[in-house]
This record gives structure tokens, C-alpha cells and sequence, in this order.
């Protein structure tokens, strides 16, 4: 039965266009590593596809490598071990902490790492399964879109163009904008997922707002 965070998630979404179901040894494997919250949330709905593809919740196993070359060289992967539990579209990726839960989002096409100090904090067991119950009830579709340069949404535009996304592709920019390419429909393609965000990785590094003073006093406390 569906809590009322999620059923505030799918009042927005709408039920799954695409679901696979998680195995009980995928289940048990991230058991102590993931919240309780997620885990229940996979046995219950699957690793799914919502709206058509604009979200989607993954099997964190296939989002390893990426989420260690985003994070690599920042202090980020000193503070805890990230797992990728949701992507968008557009390659964002959600990863969420051992310690801090549901904490970092990593903009791949804008070449992006987005947390906020507080989040990075240790959480008990109540306030990992909250992050969770909290990322799921507080999006909306507007969060995983991307807007072209005329401020116009672009992934229902990329799903009539290009047609519905498979599970391991997204919506990629060629040339890339890490590059100077223009975020325009035109420029947009069905890439690989794994391909497309390990190249972007290797053009630059991504930017990350928050200081290594910051990073500093978390890794001190």
C-alpha cells in the first residue's frame, strides 16, 4: 500500500510507463546501505519510468561507475559513498548518500554538482527514510526538464522528435554545451546513457558550489 509521500508523487507523474521488477537479492544486497524507505518503495512500484520517460528510478549497480567519475577528485567522495537511485531525462543524476540520504544531484549536461551543507550532514535512520519520502513528494516535472534558450521546455518536444527513450538512454546535446554548443531541440539526440555522461566527464570537470571549507568542517565534524 502507498504512503502519502508517494501518493503525492504519482498524483504529479502519473502510474509508471515503464517497470521492471527489482529482485529480493537487489533488495537485500543495498539493505543497510540505502534508506528502508527506498527499498520498500522498490519492492513495492519496480525501478521504474514515470511521464513518459522524464523521470526515472534505477538500479543503482548500473550507475556505479558514472557516479565515481562525477564525484572523482572532489571532496564529495570522502564525505560518503553515493549511489545513483533516480536519473531524469536529460542524464541528472540523484544519488543518494549511506550517511547523508538522498543528498546530491549531479546536472550532467550542464556539467553541474549540485548539495547544500546541511543535507551533507549524518542523518539517523528516521531522517535518511525522510530524505527519500521528501524527494519523492516535493517533485514536479518542471524539475527534471530542461528549457531550450527561448526559456521553452524541450522533453515533450524531444519525445515527438526522437521518439520514446529505452531504459539505459537519455536526451544528450551535440555538440555538447560544456562546449559552446547551443541548447536547442535540434541539437538534441538519443544517446547511451553510460557512453554520453562518461564522454561529458572527460571534457571537464564538473563545477561544484559548494567550497572545500565547507567540505572541511562536515568531514571535521
Amino acid at each position: 500500500m502507498r504512503d502519502e509521500d508517494f501518493e503525492v508523487f504519482i498524483e504529479e507523474f502519473g502510474e509508471a510507463t515503464q517497470r521492471v521488477e527489482v529482485p529480493e537479492t537487489a533488495i537485500e544486497k543495498w539493505r543497510g546501505k540505502l534508506p528502508d524507505q527506498l527499498l520498500s518503495y522498490w519492492k513495492e512500484e519496480g525501478w521504474c519510468a514515470y511521464a513518459n520517460g522524464l523521470f526515472w528510478t534505477v538500479d543503482p549497480d548500473e550507475y556505479e561507475d558514472l557516479i565515481d567519475e562525477w564525484l572523482e577528485d572532489t571532496k564529495l567522495e570522502q564525505l560518503d559513498s553515493f549511489h545513483v537511485i533516480a536519473r531524469s531525462a536529460f542524464g541528472d543524476l540523484y544519488a543518494c548518500g549511506e550517511k547523508t540520504g538522498r543528498s546530491v544531484t549531479v546536472a550532467c549536461l550542464l556539467n553541474k554538482i549540485s548539495a547544500l551543507p546541511k543535507g551533507l550532514k549524518p542523518k539517523s535512520k528516521e531522517d535518511l527514510d525522510l530524505s527519500i519520502c521528501s524527494f519523492f513528494s516535493s517533485s514536479d516535472k518542471s524539475r527534471f526538464n530542461l528549457k531550450d534558450e527561448g526559456g521553452k521546455p524541450l522533453f515533450d518536444r524531444a519525445v515527438d522528435r526522437l521518439g520514446k527513450l529505452a531504459p539505459d538512454e537519455m536526451y544528450g546535446f551535440e555538440p555538447a554545451l560544456v562546449l559552446g554548443g547551443p541548447m536547442r531541440l535540434e541539437n538534441l539526440f538519443k544517446v547511451k546513457i553510460d557512453v554520453h555522461l562518461t564522454i561529458l566527464r572527460q571534457l571537464a570537470a564538473p563545477t561544484l558550489p559548494l567550497s572545500n571549507l565547507d567540505i572541511d568542517k562536515l568531514l571535521d565534524s
